[in-house]
């Protein structure tokens, strides 16, 4: 959505268009050698030592976006610091899918930050650890 997105158009908030301009790096197992994304490399193998070498080398903090599924496993491994979870004030019972941490290995999450905007929308960011 973001790479095609014409310059101008209503995806491109600041919040956007400063992730566009910060590196970004790709890991796929069976993508592309390339994305068409600002500043982006594709690392070819396996997300957990590609991330715990981006770890290693990087001086700058690291940020997952996208697979649930990627992230989760990155928890397990004791590869995240901080988990930042934004909450929208909204009930999908009817359209919900599922939950989002279903069949997750249980952590205790110590708030670190919060964080209220509009009055409504919460953005709580912890540090996790695991449960017993």
């Amino acid at each position: 959505m973001f790479a095609s997105a014409e310059s101008g158009s209503d995806v491109y908030d600041a919040w956007v268009t400063r992730m566009r301009h910060l590196p970004t790096t790709v890991i796929s197992t069976t993508g592309p050698s390339s994305v068409g994304w600002p500043d982006a490399s594709v690392v070819n193998g396996d997300a957990l030592d590609a991330v715990t070498q981006l770890k290693t080398d990087s001086d700058t903090p690291l940020r997952s976006h996208g697979s649930i599924i990627m992230n989760m496993a990155l928890v397990h491994a004791g590869l995240v610091d901080e988990i930042q979870v934004t909450i929208f004030p909204v009930l999908s019972g009817r359209t919900g899918v599922k939950p989002i941490f279903s069949g997750a290995e249980d952590f205790n999450l110590e708030l670190i930050e919060s964080q209220t905007f509009d009055g409504h929308i919460q953005e709580l960011t912890y540090r996790p650890s695991r449960h017993g």
